[in-house]
């Protein structure tokens, strides 16, 4: 079962698996991935009937359906799907091993940041013509090996140390003006860890970079 982990903000080696005549590229450590629009365009489509039905609005075998006729995302890939409410975070869940294809991982993250983010009640069918959906494809970790070669807003940061394992998504950092520093700390402080705790030995850290894409939950036409 691939790992669920929530994102504190607006959110392992792992790598990209293309298939004959994949539009993605493959990458390599620290490379975003690469989706085509109209794979963008299907994704966020199953992301908001999966959101449908995490309020009650739409049936699991709608769901079903609309996996069923996606023709793309059959990929394997790390996703994290992030809800906001008016700017404000509504739920962040996602995975950081790419263990399902794109498909289910933003099938199940959305259903994980609608329903199961542990600071948040779950999504209501009122709210969701406030609702934005973003869904953040995560390319393959890299280690950091010093602080100058991070990338704020364009990395994303992975910190580990024992048991304890935390994730920045790259946008925090613009979010907040922070520097490398600033976001080395405030995963370890994600993870449980004092936040100095990534200049020590026995810390890993990890960047990685995203595709990210997504809309309002419901369509305005």
């Amino acid at each position: 079962m691939a790992d669920r982990d929530h994102h504190s903000q607006s959110a392992d080696d792992m790598r990209t698996l293309p298939r004959p005549g994949s539009k993605r590229s493959p990458g390599g450590p620290g490379s975003s991935p690469v989706i085509a629009p109209d794979e963008q365009r299907s994704l966020l489509e199953l992301a908001r009937v999966a959101l449908a039905v995490a309020v009650g609005r739409a049936s699991f075998s709608v769901l079903d359906w609309a996996l069923e006729r996606t023709p793309l995302g059959d990929e394997p890939g790390a996703v994290f799907v992030t809800l906001t409410e008016g700017g404000r975070l509504r739920g962040c869940i996602g995975s950081l091993r790419p263990e399902r294809n794109l498909r289910v991982a933003v099938v199940a993250s959305t259903l994980g940041a609608a329903q199961d983010d542990p600071r948040f009640a779950p999504v209501t069918a009122e709210e969701l013509p406030a609702i934005q959906i973003g869904i953040s494809v995560l390319g393959p970790s890299t280690p950091i090996g010093a602080a100058d070669v991070f990338e704020p807003g364009v990395d994303g940061v992975i910190v580990e140390k024992g048991a304890r394992r935390g994730l920045l998504l790259p946008e925090v950092a613009t979010e907040f003006s922070w520097g490398a520093t600033e976001m080395f700390e405030a995963v370890c402080r994600k993870a449980g860890l004092p936040a100095g705790s990534w200049r020590e030995p026995g810390t890993r850290l990890r960047s990685f970079r995203t595709v990210r894409f997504g809309g309002p939950a419901l369509m305005t036409h």
